[in-house]
């Protein structure tokens, strides 16, 4: 893998997607809190998502001159977001948190992995 990934602009848009995620997971707003409360989510957990999502949003940006690590940091943001599906399918949590947010999230972050990095 030598070339920069072809196009990079989706890359950048999940950079800034994955940078306003982390804004406002960082002091979680009322809806993200919920959320995570939502699916059981230890908060002894919550102050690491934040620094997660910071090192996604650096690691797509650094991907651009760096393919391997946007490839890899793609693939995580994959994983991230089927984590999370199961995390709401778990717990019952089947409404606008799932259907919208988290498997809106693992749809875009396929779509950037496979268009960008892989095909």
């Amino acid at each position: 893998m030598d070339s920069l990934p072809d196009p990079v602009w989706p890359v950048v848009v999940l950079a800034a997607i994955s940078a306003f995620d982390a804004v406002i997971s960082w002091k979680p707003a009322r809806f993200v809190a919920d959320c995570w409360d939502d699916v059981r989510f230890p908060r002894r957990w919550w102050p690491i998502l934040a620094p997660i999502k910071v090192a996604a949003t650096l690691g797509l940006l650094a991907g651009i001159w760096i393919p391997w690590l946007g490839l890899v940091t793609s693939a995580c943001l994959v994983a991230y977001f089927v984590v999370a599906i199961a995390m709401h399918v778990r717990a019952r949590d089947l409404g606008r948190n799932l259907f919208v947010n988290a498997t809106g999230m693992l749809v875009i972050c396929v779509a950037v992995l496979l268009w960008s990095f892989v095909l």
